[in-house]
């Protein structure tokens, strides 16, 4: 069952988030303009992710060659981004670059004239006529409604109007929330990603839905955090580790290899920072 977006942010911790472990490569594809530069990234894309090599599919030898080129910064770049995916080395494959194809511009729709109704007829003498002619009636309205050009709903198969969209108000309002829950989840795994990135991953993601949905999760890890100071201790689960490394990511809008210890502190505060990062390095110590 679906639930509200706030309700669900109010439930999750970070061991709940999906990792795209499967298609790590689908993240950097979404930003691959921003990584290697648009002119480069028409002619190249990233596909697989498989024994610490990134295959990346090119136009051409001599696209091969130009990425071979940046290999370092390239290479920099995706590991500050996908940290949980290891990736050593570069190798490029030449062909046609993979795609989706564009979606179909919808076709201007002319008003088609509402089913006319039937003519009054006398009263049902009997209940079995009555649901007879309720019957009858229904199915005469649907096939009158398909001649005037009105389609089912493609979720639910509701009546629409010819002048609705593919889904029912039901349907289009459980799309939403769908779209709100996987687009957060992306800005917590890839806060790097931005709007357009995130845009191409999930469906329907307009810029007003997207920045409404990082300030609410702004907002809510910092509650977090800040808890974490005021009680000066951190989860069993070590969650405010990865919520600030997402929040500092998030908040800054950096990319991933330009944060620095000095940002995180700067945005985090010493307190805070303290506590989360000097914890780390003193378990480290006692661990050696």
């Amino acid at each position: 069952m679906l639930k509200p977006l706030g309700e669900a942010l109010g439930a999750w911790s970070p061991g709940e988030f999906e990792r795209w472990e499967k298609e790590p490569h689908r993240l950097l594809a979404a930003v691959w303009p921003e990584i290697v530069g648009p002119e480069i990234a028409r002619n190249s894309q990233p596909i697989k992710i498989s024994g610490g090599a990134l295959t990346i599919a090119t136009r051409s030898n001599a696209w091969s060659q130009q990425l071979s080129f940046f290999a370092e910064r390239i290479l920099a770049a995706v590991r500050a981004r996908l940290t949980q995916t290891p990736v050593d080395r570069l190798q490029f494959r030449v062909g046609k670059l993979p795609g989706s194809t564009p979606a179909n511009r919808p076709r201007a729709r002319t008003a088609a004239p509402a089913p006319q109704r039937p003519a009054a007829r006398p009263p049902a003498e009997t209940a079995t006529e009555a649901i007879a002619r309720f019957r009858g009636s229904v199915d005469e309205q649907k096939r009158a409604k398909r001649a005037a050009g009105w389609k089912e709903c493609t979720g639910c198969g509701a009546s629409i109007s010819p002048r609705g969209h593919a889904l029912c108000i039901a349907c289009a309002n459980a799309r939403a929330r769908r779209t709100d829950a996987e687009a957060a989840r992306l800005l917590f795994e890839a806060p790097w990603l931005g709007y357009a990135g995130t845009a191409e991953l999930v469906d329907g993601l307009t810029w007003r839905d997207y920045q409404s949905i990082r300030a609410r999760l702004l907002t809510r890890w910092w509650e977090t955090l800040a808890r974490a100071r005021a009680s000066k201790r951190l989860s069993r689960d070590g969650r405010e580790r990865l919520i600030a490394s997402s929040y500092v990511v998030l908040k800054s809008k950096l990319p991933p290899e330009a944060i620095e210890p000095a940002t995180m502190r700067n945005v985090l505060g010493d307190e805070l920072h303290d506590l989360i990062y000097g914890t780390e390095r003193q378990t480290k110590t006692h661990d050696q």
